[in-house]
């Protein structure tokens, strides 16, 4: 039997910055509305930018929470979905400034969209800013249970296994909570190593470079070594980059080793034990049998997770998995290895089933 699909990510996004007001205290409801900060409404969905939402989710894709459920959720008889909020606060340089707005994301998450709907869960969005002022965010949050994940972006500042983000991975740690890492950028650098692309194609393209960047980060780093219970999740990241990443990390490592004494394992042992990867968009190939062989390559099947990547232009909208999958790979793609990653949504699952 088929399980229910657990949708690891779907896109909820505020209609404009007027929906956050009500989420600040009043100096920072004064402070964003004279500095014209409704620039940030241009980030998730902007009108002139067609391909960043499906022309048949539009208009303002994302913002109607029954009009979401309607199309995410209901069609595929989805379980339980987690909501990743994609808005800009990481942008702004000033650290207090990004605190209030993520703080106001978060509340505005939790009052407008999980109060509607016993499936929703949510990422926790942190200001990237300041480390410090991140995890303070997730140890006001962590008590909601409704929170099962903190939300990084795959371009920021600066690679995500450096020292200066540990307290996040400690505070997420502490609470039980995978690490998501989502494609998105504070454009603070440019998404390739040699400068800034000019077109769209270009940057798209590009975006498997920066997660295989941040994935030798994290394991170079000894960030997995440090917080041996922490999981990360690559979020749109793509997968059929992996099997030859893998491949070439490994060889480094192993005539490298003495660099980083605190890698003990193959980076390959570490990602099939530690790292998973959202199914949308699928990086492949139409032909089912090298979609096979390339998750044969990663080693295991318990990498990949469901998801719709609704609204966004990828998203398939058709068929829940390709139709390549066997039942065994289906079952585990749809439902089991959530449940395995997100402790969270494990308990919700458990509570739904009863003694």
């Amino acid at each position: 039997m088929t399980p229910a699909p657990i949708d690891c990510d779907i896109h909820p996004a505020p209609p404009g910055l007027a929906a956050l007001l009500p989420y600040l205290d009043p100096h920072w409801r004064e402070q964003v509305t004279a500095r014209g900060l409704d620039e940030l409404d241009s980030i998730s969905y902007p009108k002139n930018a067609p391909l960043t939402a499906r022309p048949d989710f539009r208009p303002d894709p994302g913002t109607d929470p029954a009009r979401l459920l309607a199309q995410a959720l209901d069609p595929f008889g989805t379980r339980l979905a987690i909501c990743n909020c994609l808005y800009g606060v990481q942008l702004p340089f000033g650290e207090d400034l990004g605190a209030a707005l993520a703080a106001a994301l978060n509340d505005w998450i939790a009052h407008e969209w999980l109060e509607r709907d016993p499936r929703l869960r949510a990422s926790i969005v942190v200001p990237t800013q300041n480390p410090a002022l991140a995890a303070a965010e997730i140890a006001r949050l962590a008590p909601d249970r409704r929170f099962v994940q903190v939300l990084l972006l795959a371009n920021d500042s600066e690679p995500l296994g450096k020292r200066r983000w540990w307290p996040i991975y400690e505070a997420a740690a502490r609470n039980q909570l995978p690490i998501g890492i989502h494609a998105g950028s504070n454009y603070r650098h440019p998404v390739t190593g040699v400068g800034w692309p000019s077109y769209y194609i270009e940057d798209y393209a590009a975006q498997a470079q920066s997660f295989q960047s941040q994935l030798a980060s994290l394991i170079c780093e000894g960030v997995f070594a440090k917080f041996p219970d922490l999981r990360v999740v690559m979020i749109e990241s793509g997968f059929t980059w992996l099997p030859a990443f893998l491949w070439r990390l490994g060889k480094f490592w192993r005539g490298l080793r003495a660099e980083t004494p605190w890698v003990a394992t193959p980076p390959a042992e570490i990602v099939r034990e530690r790292v998973r990867f959202t199914l949308q968009p699928i990086d492949a190939p139409d032909d089912p049998a090298i979609l096979l062989r390339v998750i044969e390559q990663m080693g295991s099947d318990r990498l990949l997770l469901f998801s719709t990547d609704h609204p966004h232009w990828q998203f398939d909208g058709t068929e829940v998995l390709p139709e390549s999958f066997p039942p065994a790979l289906a079952q585990r793609v749809l439902a089991e290895n959530a449940l395995e990653t997100y402790p969270r949504l494990k308990e919700a699952a458990t509570e739904e089933e009863g003694p």
